[in-house]
């Protein structure tokens, strides 16, 4: 079940950059070479597959870009909360 626009704006306050964008969860993150941006996405489809909930992921040299969004909901639910979660925690570690 989709959650509310106002519940999704307001819980990603607790999610530093992260934005809303229609149905979906969106971030960019930025390392210091590609080597490190792999190990990134690396670490964030080892936690995906763990939730089997898997982000669209962008992957530019040393940027990286994930959008999470539960399609057969159609929009923002509390699995794509969770994941923008430990994706921060992972970070954060």
């Amino acid at each position: 079940m989709t959650l509310p626009g106002d519940e999704v704006q307001w819980r990603t306050h607790e999610l530093p950059g992260w934005s809303v964008q229609p149905n979906a969860l969106h971030k960019e993150y930025h390392f210091p070479d590609f080597t490190a941006a792999m190990d990134f996405v690396n670490r964030v489809a080892g936690l995906a597959e763990a939730a089997n909930h898997h982000p669209d992921i962008t992957i530019r040299w040393n940027r990286v870009t994930l959008t999470l969004t539960s399609h057969d909901a159609g929009g923002v639910t509390e699995r794509d909360l969770n994941l923008a979660y430990q994706i921060e925690a992972a970070v954060a570690g």
